[in-house]
């Protein structure tokens, strides 16, 4: 007989579908690994951020679902950073120049760090929306590489870090945006929440190195 699943399910419904889950299960269930502290801690956090993903789809927020739906749309393929790197190239003069170069080249070795080494490194299923009774006016695309870490996430934080590097006075609302993004693709329910925290905290680490770099490299030729 089966059991209908409401828009909040059984945790042990959902944890079959989490590639960290079962290996991390048997690790912690092993009698010889009882005591690894890393290994519960992973499967500790794994475990929130189940119930993360749970509650942010079973929360109800018709206000937010379409407004939300638009920063995750824009920001496929970077658009959004491409755009506002054209504008800040147009009328931002040479200082604008700069950001828009450090932006752009963030997003490209952000997208390299993320789609190429770490997604690989831990391949993650995307989130079953259907199984979590997500209501389709909140659904975006969803792609089919790994969910972890999430790609928008860290192309936002990049392009913001490395921007608002050279122009400060941009760093708050350019962080602001890149935040929404990240949000939104939690609350299209295409990433898990440990996914776009992830891919924040690389983008951001990506930003920061490839914003001084280009400043040392721009003070060494000037």
């Amino acid at each position: 007989m089966c059991t209908k699943i409401g828009p909040v399910t059984d945790q042990r419904s959902i944890s079959h579908r989490w590639p960290i889950e079962d290996p991390l299960d048997s690790l912690v269930n092993d009698g010889a690994h009882r005591g690894t502290l890393l290994l519960r801690a992973l499967h500790d956090l794994s475990r929130v951020d189940q119930a993360v993903y749970q509650a942010v789809a079973s929360v109800p927020t018709p206000t937010l679902d379409m407004p939300l739906r638009r920063p995750s749309n824009s920001a496929n393929h970077s658009m959004v950073w491409v755009a506002l790197a054209g504008g800040l190239a147009s009328v931002g003069g040479q200082r604008g120049r700069r950001a828009a170069v450090a932006g752009l080249a963030s997003v490209v070795a952000s997208t390299a760090l993320v789609n190429v080494a770490l997604k690989s490194l831990h391949p993650r299923s995307r989130p079953d929306r259907i199984a979590a009774g997500v209501i389709s006016t909140r659904h975006t695309r969803m792609q089919d590489s790994s969910s972890f870490p999430s790609g928008h996430s860290a192309s936002g934080f990049a392009f913001a870090t490395a921007v608002g590097y050279q122009i400060p006075a941009l760093s708050f609302p350019l962080r602001i945006l890149a935040a929404a993004v990240a949000y939104s693709r939690v609350h299209s329910r295409v990433h898990y929440p440990g996914d776009a925290i992830v891919g924040t905290l690389a983008g951001g680490a990506v930003g920061l190195c490839v914003a001084k770099q280009l400043d040392r490299r721009n003070a060494a030729t000037s």
